[in-house]
Protein backbone atom coordinates (compact mmCIF):
# COMPACT_ATOMS: atom_id res chain seq x y z
CA UNK A 1 0.00 0.00 0.00
CA UNK A 2 1.12 3.52 -0.51
CA UNK A 3 0.95 6.22 1.44
CA UNK A 4 1.17 8.71 -0.23
CA UNK A 5 -1.19 11.95 0.49
CA UNK A 6 -1.38 14.07 -2.95
CA UNK A 7 -4.29 16.57 -1.34
CA UNK A 8 -5.41 18.17 1.86
CA UNK A 9 -8.23 20.66 3.09
CA UNK A 10 -9.12 23.11 6.00
CA UNK A 11 -10.98 20.57 8.50
CA UNK A 12 -14.06 22.74 8.13
CA UNK A 13 -14.47 22.91 4.82
CA UNK A 14 -13.93 21.10 1.12
CA UNK A 15 -14.18 23.53 -1.34
CA UNK A 16 -14.90 22.74 -5.35
CA UNK A 17 -12.74 24.44 -7.26
CA UNK A 18 -13.80 22.50 -10.43
CA UNK A 19 -17.39 23.95 -10.09
CA UNK A 20 -18.27 26.47 -12.91
CA UNK A 21 -21.89 27.69 -14.07
CA UNK A 22 -24.93 27.37 -11.44
CA UNK A 23 -24.27 27.95 -7.91
CA UNK A 24 -23.30 25.07 -6.30
CA UNK A 25 -25.40 23.28 -3.59
CA UNK A 26 -23.85 23.40 0.06
CA UNK A 27 -23.33 19.79 1.66
CA UNK A 28 -22.12 19.27 5.23
CA UNK A 29 -20.34 15.68 4.73
CA UNK A 30 -20.20 13.70 8.06
CA UNK A 31 -16.59 12.27 9.09
CA UNK A 32 -15.98 10.18 12.13
CA UNK A 33 -13.92 12.63 14.17
CA UNK A 34 -11.26 10.40 15.41
CA UNK A 35 -8.20 9.13 12.85
CA UNK A 36 -9.08 6.31 10.28
CA UNK A 37 -6.55 5.72 8.08
CA UNK A 38 -5.57 5.57 5.25
CA UNK A 39 -9.09 6.79 4.91
CA UNK A 40 -9.79 9.61 6.49
CA UNK A 41 -7.35 11.24 9.76
CA UNK A 42 -6.41 15.05 10.08
CA UNK A 43 -2.89 15.71 9.79
CA UNK A 44 -0.71 18.03 12.10
CA UNK A 45 -2.01 21.23 10.97
CA UNK A 46 -5.54 19.79 11.24
CA UNK A 47 -6.31 19.16 7.34
CA UNK A 48 -8.07 16.28 6.87
CA UNK A 49 -6.53 14.09 4.28
CA UNK A 50 -6.99 10.31 2.76
CA UNK A 51 -8.09 8.03 0.18
CA UNK A 52 -11.60 8.76 1.60
CA UNK A 53 -11.24 12.60 1.42
CA UNK A 54 -10.10 12.24 -2.26
CA UNK A 55 -12.84 10.13 -3.03
CA UNK A 56 -15.28 12.78 -1.19
CA UNK A 57 -13.25 15.77 -3.26
CA UNK A 58 -13.66 13.85 -6.52
CA UNK A 59 -17.86 13.09 -6.24
CA UNK A 60 -18.74 16.42 -5.35
CA UNK A 61 -16.36 18.21 -7.96
CA UNK A 62 -18.56 15.96 -10.91
CA UNK A 63 -21.71 16.34 -8.57
CA UNK A 64 -21.25 20.36 -8.11
CA UNK A 65 -21.68 19.81 -4.78
CA UNK A 66 -20.09 22.13 -2.69
CA UNK A 67 -18.49 20.21 0.37
CA UNK A 68 -17.51 20.84 3.96
CA UNK A 69 -16.28 18.41 6.14
CA UNK A 70 -18.07 17.88 9.46
CA UNK A 71 -16.28 15.81 11.96
CA UNK A 72 -18.89 13.32 14.54
CA UNK A 73 -18.08 11.14 16.52
CA UNK A 74 -18.43 7.73 14.91
CA UNK A 75 -21.73 6.27 17.22
CA UNK A 76 -23.07 9.88 16.84
CA UNK A 77 -23.14 10.05 13.19
CA UNK A 78 -26.45 8.20 12.41
CA UNK A 79 -28.05 10.75 14.71
CA UNK A 80 -26.40 13.79 13.11
CA UNK A 81 -27.32 12.95 9.38
CA UNK A 82 -31.49 12.15 10.55
CA UNK A 83 -31.52 15.16 12.19
CA UNK A 84 -30.10 17.41 9.81
CA UNK A 85 -26.72 18.39 11.39
CA UNK A 86 -24.93 16.46 8.47
CA UNK A 87 -26.33 16.00 5.13
CA UNK A 88 -24.30 12.58 3.71
CA UNK A 89 -21.86 10.12 5.46
CA UNK A 90 -18.46 9.82 4.02
CA UNK A 91 -16.42 6.93 6.72
CA UNK A 92 -16.13 3.73 5.30
CA UNK A 93 -19.88 3.22 6.44
CA UNK A 94 -20.68 -0.57 5.29
CA UNK A 95 -24.68 -0.63 3.56
CA UNK A 96 -26.44 -3.39 5.96
CA UNK A 97 -30.10 -4.08 6.16
CA UNK A 98 -29.91 -2.62 9.70
CA UNK A 99 -28.64 0.68 9.08
CA UNK A 100 -31.13 0.83 5.99
CA UNK A 101 -34.11 0.58 8.76
CA UNK A 102 -32.86 4.44 9.78
CA UNK A 103 -31.12 5.88 6.60
CA UNK A 104 -29.92 5.12 2.96
CA UNK A 105 -27.21 4.83 0.61
CA UNK A 106 -25.73 5.21 -2.57
CA UNK A 107 -23.98 2.69 -4.76
CA UNK A 108 -20.49 1.23 -3.43
CA UNK A 109 -17.61 2.95 -3.50
CA UNK A 110 -15.55 0.15 -2.16
CA UNK A 111 -15.24 -3.27 -0.48
CA UNK A 112 -12.67 -5.10 1.43
CA UNK A 113 -12.73 -7.85 3.88
CA UNK A 114 -13.30 -8.04 7.38
CA UNK A 115 -9.88 -9.39 9.54
CA UNK A 116 -8.31 -10.72 12.17
CA UNK A 117 -5.06 -9.06 14.05
CA UNK A 118 -3.29 -10.36 17.22
CA UNK A 119 0.44 -10.70 18.91
CA UNK A 120 3.25 -12.15 16.25
CA UNK A 121 3.51 -15.58 17.74
CA UNK A 122 0.02 -16.14 19.41
CA UNK A 123 -0.88 -18.81 16.92
CA UNK A 124 -4.69 -18.72 16.32
CA UNK A 125 -7.23 -18.36 13.39
CA UNK A 126 -9.53 -16.24 12.86
CA UNK A 127 -13.10 -18.43 14.24
CA UNK A 128 -14.98 -18.92 16.84
CA UNK A 129 -12.88 -21.56 17.95
CA UNK A 130 -9.84 -19.66 17.28
CA UNK A 131 -10.95 -16.59 19.60
CA UNK A 132 -11.99 -19.32 22.09
CA UNK A 133 -10.90 -18.18 25.65
CA UNK A 134 -9.15 -14.80 24.40
CA UNK A 135 -10.03 -10.69 24.26
CA UNK A 136 -11.48 -9.51 21.19
CA UNK A 137 -11.48 -5.47 20.78
CA UNK A 138 -13.82 -3.74 17.86
CA UNK A 139 -14.85 0.06 17.61
CA UNK A 140 -18.56 0.46 19.21
CA UNK A 141 -21.50 1.07 16.35
CA UNK A 142 -19.94 -1.00 13.48
CA UNK A 143 -20.35 -4.16 11.49
CA UNK A 144 -17.27 -5.85 13.14
CA UNK A 145 -19.06 -5.15 17.40
CA UNK A 146 -22.56 -6.85 15.75
CA UNK A 147 -20.00 -9.55 14.02
CA UNK A 148 -18.45 -10.42 17.13
CA UNK A 149 -21.23 -10.48 19.52
CA UNK A 150 -22.72 -12.53 17.10
CA UNK A 151 -19.99 -14.63 16.43
CA UNK A 152 -17.30 -15.01 19.09
CA UNK A 153 -18.92 -13.69 22.27
CA UNK A 154 -20.16 -17.26 22.95
CA UNK A 155 -16.63 -18.45 23.35
CA UNK A 156 -14.36 -15.64 23.76
CA UNK A 157 -13.21 -14.35 27.03
CA UNK A 158 -14.88 -10.85 26.73
CA UNK A 159 -15.43 -8.44 23.95
CA UNK A 160 -14.06 -5.01 24.76
CA UNK A 161 -15.51 -2.19 22.89
CA UNK A 162 -13.61 1.05 21.43
CA UNK A 163 -15.06 4.56 20.79
CA UNK A 164 -12.02 4.48 17.83
CA UNK A 165 -10.12 2.17 16.19
CA UNK A 166 -7.35 3.29 17.57
CA UNK A 167 -7.90 2.62 20.86
CA UNK A 168 -8.50 -0.82 20.02
CA UNK A 169 -5.05 -0.74 18.36
CA UNK A 170 -2.72 0.74 20.84
CA UNK A 171 -5.06 -1.87 23.46
CA UNK A 172 -3.04 -4.91 21.50
CA UNK A 173 -0.27 -3.05 20.79
CA UNK A 174 0.24 -2.93 25.12
CA UNK A 175 -1.04 -6.30 25.29
CA UNK A 176 -4.52 -5.87 27.12
CA UNK A 177 -6.36 -7.42 24.47
CA UNK A 178 -5.41 -10.74 22.49
CA UNK A 179 -6.95 -9.44 18.72
CA UNK A 180 -8.98 -7.31 17.07
CA UNK A 181 -11.11 -7.16 14.21
CA UNK A 182 -11.62 -4.49 11.66
CA UNK A 183 -11.67 -3.85 8.16
CA UNK A 184 -8.64 -5.34 6.27
CA UNK A 185 -7.16 -2.33 4.88
CA UNK A 186 -7.13 -0.11 7.99
CA UNK A 187 -5.99 -3.32 10.16
CA UNK A 188 -3.09 -3.20 7.18
CA UNK A 189 -2.35 0.33 7.64
CA UNK A 190 -1.83 -0.58 11.32
CA UNK A 191 0.36 -3.16 10.84
CA UNK A 192 2.68 -1.45 8.72
CA UNK A 193 3.02 1.48 11.86
CA UNK A 194 5.67 1.14 14.00
CA UNK A 195 3.26 0.46 16.52
CA UNK A 196 1.88 -2.21 14.51
CA UNK A 197 5.14 -4.16 14.63
CA UNK A 198 3.68 -6.38 17.26
CA UNK A 199 1.42 -7.81 15.88
CA UNK A 200 0.22 -9.65 12.26
CA UNK A 201 -2.95 -10.75 10.38
CA UNK A 202 -4.69 -13.73 11.16
CA UNK A 203 -6.97 -14.21 8.93
CA UNK A 204 -10.26 -13.02 6.95
CA UNK A 205 -13.73 -13.83 9.65
CA UNK A 206 -16.13 -16.11 7.42
CA UNK A 207 -18.56 -13.67 5.69
CA UNK A 208 -22.16 -12.81 6.95
CA UNK A 209 -23.58 -10.11 4.48
CA UNK A 210 -26.61 -9.92 6.77
CA UNK A 211 -24.23 -7.92 9.07
CA UNK A 212 -20.98 -7.51 7.19
CA UNK A 213 -23.07 -5.40 4.74
CA UNK A 214 -22.50 -5.14 0.60
CA UNK A 215 -20.26 -2.59 0.39
CA UNK A 216 -19.08 0.29 1.78
CA UNK A 217 -21.73 3.51 0.76
CA UNK A 218 -22.27 7.38 1.03
CA UNK A 219 -25.09 7.20 3.74
CA UNK A 220 -28.34 9.63 3.56
CA UNK A 221 -31.67 10.55 4.66
CA UNK A 222 -34.23 8.44 3.48
CA UNK A 223 -36.10 10.31 1.03
CA UNK A 224 -33.18 12.34 -0.56
CA UNK A 225 -33.69 10.82 -4.21
CA UNK A 226 -32.60 13.73 -5.50
CA UNK A 227 -28.92 13.87 -3.63
CA UNK A 228 -28.72 10.12 -4.05
CA UNK A 229 -29.32 10.05 -8.00
CA UNK A 230 -26.02 12.88 -8.37
CA UNK A 231 -24.26 11.46 -5.87
CA UNK A 232 -24.54 7.59 -7.80
CA UNK A 233 -23.76 9.28 -11.08
CA UNK A 234 -20.93 11.02 -9.94
CA UNK A 235 -19.63 7.49 -8.16
CA UNK A 236 -20.48 5.81 -11.57
CA UNK A 237 -18.54 8.89 -13.90
CA UNK A 238 -15.49 8.93 -11.78
CA UNK A 239 -15.17 5.32 -12.18
CA UNK A 240 -15.71 5.53 -16.07
CA UNK A 241 -12.98 8.35 -16.55
CA UNK A 242 -10.59 7.00 -14.46
CA UNK A 243 -10.58 9.62 -11.84
CA UNK A 244 -11.47 7.08 -9.06
CA UNK A 245 -8.24 4.56 -10.22
CA UNK A 246 -5.74 7.58 -10.49
CA UNK A 247 -6.41 8.63 -6.98
CA UNK A 248 -6.84 5.04 -5.37
CA UNK A 249 -3.12 3.86 -6.86
CA UNK A 250 -1.43 6.40 -4.63
CA UNK A 251 -2.89 4.77 -1.26
CA UNK A 252 -2.93 0.84 -2.43
CA UNK A 253 -1.39 -1.64 -5.16
CA UNK A 254 -4.57 -3.44 -5.55
CA UNK A 255 -8.34 -2.99 -6.46
CA UNK A 256 -10.12 -1.35 -3.48
CA UNK A 257 -13.77 -1.22 -5.67
CA UNK A 258 -14.00 -5.00 -4.79
CA UNK A 259 -16.43 -7.01 -6.02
Amino acid sequence: MKHMIKAAFVATAVSVAAISGAQAQDVKVGVAAEPYPPFTSPDASGNWVGWEVEFMEAICAEAKLNCVITPVAWDGIIPALTSGKIDMIVGSMSITEERLKTIDFSDKYYNTPTSIIGAKGDDFEATPEGLSGKILGVQVSTIHAAYADKYFAPTADDIKQYQTQDEANQDLAAGRVDAVQADAIALDAFLKSDAGACCEYKGNVADDPAILGAGVGVGLRKGEDELKEKINAAIAAIRANGTYEEFSKEYFDFDIYGG
